[in-house]
């Protein structure tokens, strides 16, 4: 199990520290509803330095990244990020990631914690053509400050003009008293804020910096259990929930980043799904009864026969509501349709519904 730098700081804290991805991690602090309620309302910062960051360099970066992803990393400028996934060669998904364009010729793969070496290999494998690759993932870590005065909070760490840096962009520039780290604004929680990537030598320093400035605008640290409920309440994706090898990016929803204006590995087959449509499709369902819907309970007809499972779920910190996401029949998948979350004994009634879930 590695610890990740903060480790001793997030004990010193009274962190709820768990296992995850092969690292120990913050699960909670004061409490989920508490700290999901801190990001929806005021700022919180996540330790997420888990994941893993690769750079890809040189002459042959954008054509090793444009085969290995879905999105048309073309399209990208300098300072901008874009969300894309690696297709497998059957038909799933191998992870999803974001891509950074740090230079003409420097991009910034952000990939997740549990998959660091499965996707290294996989790009590795694939990079036919000489691209640079470096694994930074043991050097670097990321705090996430995310909530609606995470702008505010923050801006007298930086002289850069926060509130100008646009969702899915992103600065290479001073912050906390440190030079050259990367502020993005990708967001994981539809909250707002921004993401730090620095040295792990640095982290202690932006840590407290970030403390200290949002003290006054009721910062406080947010675990990975609170995290996972404001994704969920946003609909976005958790790689081995809700996508994983198996599933496609079409049936995940995700065509919207599977892009037909280049090549890459599978594309005929993904871009037949997206032109035909798929047999099955990821959901997302509201609980029209008490319950809170869980992963791996059955999704069951009126008739209570099994049509699909439930891949992410749980009770709305900011709704009051049983929530969740799972794979059905594509018959199933209407808007308004009508379903059951078998949930021990009892057969709960709930309807598909229109992503986010949380509307501000």
């Amino acid at each position: 199990m590695k610890n990740i730098a903060l480790n001793d700081t997030h004990i010193a804290l009274g962190a709820k520290m768990v296992p995850f991805a092969g690292y120990n991690m913050p699960v909670s602090y004061e409490g989920v509803n508490i700290e999901h309620e801190t990001v929806r309302n005021d700022v919180g910062v996540f330790d997420v330095s888990h994941m893993g960051e690769f750079l890809i360099e040189g002459p042959q970066a954008l054509n090793l990244i444009q085969k290995v992803t879905t999105n048309d990393a073309s399209k990208l400028t300098v300072g901008k990020a874009q969300y894309s996934c690696l297709p497998n060669d059957t038909g799933g998904i191998v992870d999803d990631l974001i891509v950074y364009r740090v230079k003409d010729e420097t991009y910034l793969l952000v990939v997740n914690a549990s998959n660091i070496e499965k996707d290294w290999n996989w790009i590795s494998k694939h990079n036919t053509m000489g691209a640079e690759m470096k694994d930074l993932s043991e050097a670097y870590s990321l705090l996430a400050i995310q909530g609606p005065k995470a702008v505010e909070a923050m801006q007298s760490l930086t002289s850069v003009d926060l509130s100008t840096i646009k969702f899915y962009s992103f600065e290479v520039a001073d912050f906390a008293g440190i030079d050259h780290v990367i502020i993005s604004a990708t967001g994981y929680t539809g909250s707002g804020g921004f993401e730090i990537y620095c040295k792990n030598n640095e982290v202690q320093q932006v840590w407290d910096k970030v403390l200290e400035a949002g003290a006054d605008f009721g910062i406080k640290p947010i675990g990975l259990a609170a995290r996972d409920t404001l994704r969920l309440e946003m609909g976005y994706c958790l790689y081995g929930n809700d996508i994983d090898d198996t599933t496609s990016p079409i049936e995940a929803g995700l065509g919207w980043i599977t892009k037909s204006t280049k090549s890459f590995i599978n594309d005929e087959a993904i871009l037949k799904q997206k032109e035909r449509g798929t047999d099955r499709k990821l959901i997302a369902f509201e609980l029209n009864d008490r319950g809170i819907p869980r992963q791996g309970y059955d999704i069951v007809d009126s008739q209570g026969k099994k049509i699909g499972n439930v891949t992410s779920g749980t009770m709305s910190p900011s709704m009051g509501v049983g929530i969740g996401l799972g794979y059905v029949p594509a018959v199933f998948s209407d808007v308004g349709s009508q379903i059951h979350i078998q949930i021990r004994k009892n057969a709960v009634p709930a309807s598909v519904v229109k992503l986010p879930f949380y509307k501000k």
